[in-house]
């Protein structure tokens, strides 16, 4: 679920690219998005979703996220060749669908996981999917944005 935090940010940072209409930060932006949102998405078919699949009652609905993440990416897709010249309803409908789509995560198949799978379940998810890349490290007290400490 942080992840979805990330993709959220990065998303809010392609908004402003957009509305910048400058193609180098809107092409920079869909970089950023994607370079969050695929290795994600990637992790979840082949780690979660695909260990959730073999239980009946899950499979339309992951299926369903499977193609949301299709349609996701075709929207970013779209919106890196329009550049500068983006339609603001398509940045609009990209973010709604993917906020949709993390709220179905989030707040749908995540809980159900939960409640369904057991520690063979887990195992193996975790298995199939890498480890988190090391996140960098919080800038130290009185960097720059930081009041020092003065304690």
């Amino acid at each position: 679920m942080a992840e979805h935090t990330e993709i959220i940010n990065a998303a809010g940072e392609l908004r402003r690219a957009c509305e910048g209409g400058r193609a180098p930060q809107v092409a920079a932006a869909v970089d950023r998005v994607e370079a969050l949102l695929h290795p994600h998405t990637r992790d979840e078919e082949t780690g979660l979703f695909a260990v959730m699949r073999r239980q009946e009652e899950f499979t339309d609905h992951i299926d369903s996220l499977c193609s949301e993440h299709t349609t996701l990416d075709a929207q970013l897709e779209a919106i890196r060749r329009a550049g500068a010249g983006v339609d603001p309803a398509l940045v609009d409908t990209f973010l709604h669908d993917l906020r949709h789509h993390i709220d179905r995560e989030d707040n749908g198949l995540f809980p159900a996981a939960a409640i369904a799978l057991d520690g063979p379940d887990w195992a193996e998810v975790d298995e199939a999917t890498p480890a988190p890349a090391p996140r960098a490290p919080a800038p130290p007290a009185g960097a720059r944005g930081q009041a020092p400490d003065r304690g």
